[in-house]
């Protein structure tokens, strides 16, 4: 080689080469060797310190490179690398010689193996190629061209960047070549020097590229055998610590294979080696050798490619154990016939535990059955107390009902006892053995509802990280309450109403149906008629869950129960509080009777609460609420007004309607109007007592 390369090789010789200082009539300029031709040249003459290069001995040296490679395993590959460097670098003449890995991105490099001259600085083991080498890296690792000058002065103008960095680094000359191989990382070998410029003939960059290329695989071939042996490390660690016995079956005449630990699983001796699948088989227990043998049947016949059983095993020392046999079908080779893997895991403790689990889970429920009588016994059912003719016609209404499985609709204001009369009904039903599953619709978030009540798989969704039982399977054999079913989204309506006519539900992401034996008791504060009317609640839905509407009357319509309730929160409080309560002042109690009460039982209870926690003496005193806070209240409707205010006015007159002192002159009607009226709205003279 005349010439001396200046910029770039291009693979392959698409492009048409640059020349500078050459003139038209140069031999150089009509060349056609596409190697030579794919190199911009700088002026012809030679740098005298440049060294002679015989490619002969070149070729002699990557056939020694390669037959160290071939050989060469994982524990002296960076000593093979390095000393294929060393010798490519002292046969240019060079004084830095590497194998660099670029970064996914194509933004960084990294010197992977490296030959250095005596006393020359290395290279940063991570360089920043895009900020320091800008003009190299969009040719040789973007392009995926060679880039090679023999002196510093043959960088274009455009290099600016990489002059200044080769000048801090002492780089006179520099060849760069690209390495691809497959779909592996980007790699370089970098040759370059600092104490004289060196030629780069273009007739080496082939093979340079070739040494590159054997470097790259022995590298990679060397480190797949490192991973594999450290899988193979790993399962073995893995097998021990599970402390698993391997056997391996063949539909060949080959006899099977049992490994020392599976020797040891069934107690089998090394003078019993010979013998050890017959001694296997015999010592399981009579009952799952047919099933052992029929899943070893099938599996080498290829029916199946997996199969498990667990067993019971007399072992010789160990007496009577259990064994979990897992095997898998394996794909013999040609001539082998099929091959049968197994792997046999001592399980005995663990089906020890879950006996012990199974024997306390039924002491629990038998507990759990007694503890319950117990407590109907001396409690009975959840207590609602109250004397009045509105409770006691609820009452009848809850006991026709409770026999039944018929779904039951509870009506009423919010805190009058809708969850109170549910967990009576259900409390009176045949389902009482098992406890009643309360959902709250408004209290749970939209996106959460249908989980909530049908369940999901696990994945069903993002954020579902594992399997969750619905509600409606939590109640199979048992009733479900769903308060405030009017807060229930109307896509989910949808799916109740399913869940309704066909006994059956679906978890989110599982199509497979789920049948279920629930009964439904729902309850709600609002007006489920004009939210069907609105839109707002299907139809179809309402008429389902309507079957037996229970309206549980707010507490001014049962005034007479008002002494009752506050009685049994006093002594309810007085016992969880440690305070001595003799009486309530009855003043007081007569005020509370009159007070219209918008937030129903629960208002009530909390006002007794409250007079509990400030009480100093014996004699409780607890006044209503200020007029202004119950006309702020929940109650601001004029319906709910007119009812109150009639309520009211038949208690100050004890229930006389005609007269001149009656309740229809009092409230400027005619007798037969507010007759009309009480009839409205459903209202009646309370008359004897019933307590419940």
């Amino acid at each position: 080689m005349g010439a001396r390369l200046s910029h770039v090789f291009k693979a392959g010789g698409e492009k048409t080469p640059k020349y500078r200082g050459i003139p038209e009539h140069s031999a150089v300029r009509h060349v056609t060797d596409p190697l030579i031709a794919s190199c911009i040249l700088c002026p012809l003459e030679l740098l005298s310190n440049t060294p002679s290069v015989d490619r002969v001995q070149f070729e002699t040296l990557l056939s020694d490179i390669s037959a160290q490679l071939i050989a060469v395993g994982s524990e002296h590959l960076a000593e093979t690398v390095e000393s294929a460097l060393e010798t490519l670098r002292h046969f240019f003449q060079a004084d830095r010689c590497g194998l660099l890995s670029v970064s996914d991105d194509l933004s960084n490099v990294n010197v992977a193996f490296a030959s250095y001259g005596q006393g020359v600085r290395p290279v940063s083991t991570d360089l920043d190629i895009e900020v320091s080498y800008p003009w190299v890296r969009l040719r040789v690792v973007v392009d995926r061209e060679s880039v090679a000058f023999s002196r510093r002065a043959d960088l274009p103008p455009e290099a600016v960047v990489d002059l200044a960095s080769f000048e801090a680094m002492g780089t006179k000359s520099l060849v760069v070549v690209p390495i691809e191989v497959g779909q592996k990382r980007l790699h370089l070998i970098m040759i370059s020097s600092v104490r004289q410029e060196c030629d780069w003939p273009a007739e080496y960059v082939p093979r340079l590229r070739l040494l590159g290329e054997m470097l790259v695989n022995t590298v990679e071939r060397c480190r797949a055998s490192d991973k594999a042996r450290r899988q193979a490390a790993r399962i073995e660690a893995a097998v021990d610590a599970a402390e698993l016995g391997f056997s391996e079956w063949s539909s060949g005449t080959e006899p099977p294979y049992l490994d020392s630990r599976l020797h040891d699983l069934l107690g089998v001796g090394v003078d019993e080696m010979a013998n050890g699948l017959a001694l296997w088989f015999a010592r399981m227990d009579p009952e799952s050798r047919p099933i052992v043998t029929e899943l070893r049947r099938r599996l080498l016949a290829g029916e199946i490619e997996r199969a498990a059983a667990e067993y019971r095993y007399e072992h010789p020392q160990r007496g009577t154990i259990f064994l979990r046999h897992c095997s898998r079908y394996v794909e013999g080779e040609p001539g082998q016939g099929m091959r049968l893997v197994s792997a046999v895991e001592d399980v005995t403790e663990r089906r020890r535990a879950l006996e012990d689990v199974q024997r306390l889970r039924d002491r629990l429920e038998r507990e759990n059955i007694y503890l319950r009588q117990e407590a109907k016994v001396r409690l009975g059912p959840e207590r609602i107390i109250g004397r009045s003719a509105a409770i006691r016609h609820t009452f009848a209404l809850a006991d026709h009902v409770a026999a039944t499985d018929s779904t039951v609709l509870l009506l009423g204001e919010t805190g009058s006892g809708k969850e109170r009369f549910a967990s009576y009904i259900h409390e009176c039903s045949r389902r009482r053995d098992r406890p009643m599953v309360r959902v709250n619709c408004s209290a749970i978030p939209a996106t959460l509802i249908e989980s909530e009540l049908f369940g999901r798989e696990k994945g069903a969704f993002t954020g579902a990280f594992a399997k969750q039982v619905g509600r409606f399977e939590l109640a199979h054999g048992s009733t479900l309450f769903l308060d405030e079913i009017g807060e229930l989204p109307v896509e989910v309506q949808v799916k109740l109403l399913r869940v309704i006519e066909g006994h059956t539900i679906e978890r989110l992401g599982n199509p497979k149906p789920i049948p279920v034996d629930v009964r439904i008791i729902a309850a709600t504060h609002r007006d489920v008629t004009a939210a069907v009317r609105d839109g707002r609640f299907r139809e179809d839905l309402y008429y389902r869950l309507n079957v037996f509407p229970i309206t549980v009357p707010p507490l001014r319509e049962r005034p007479d129960d008002i002494p009752l309730l506050i009685e049994a929160f006093v002594d309810e409080l007085s016992a969880t509080m440690g305070k001595r309560i003799e009486k309530v002042d009855p003043a007081t109690v007569k005020a509370l009777v009159a007070y219209a009460w918008p937030g129903n039982v629960r208002e009530l209870r909390n006002l007794v609460e409250r007079a509990m926690i400030m009480a100093t003496e014996p004699v409780l005193r607890i006044f209503p609420p200020e007029t202004d806070l119950c006309a702020n209240s929940s109650q601001t409707d004029l319906a709910s007004f007119e009812r109150a205010h009639i309520m009211q006015v038949l208690h100050d007159t004890g229930w006389r309607i005609r007269g001149e002192y009656g309740a229809a002159a009092r409230l400027g009607l005619k007798p037969s109007t507010l007759e009309s009226r009480l009839k409205k709205l459903g209202l009646s003279r309370p008359g004897s007592h019933l307590q419940h």
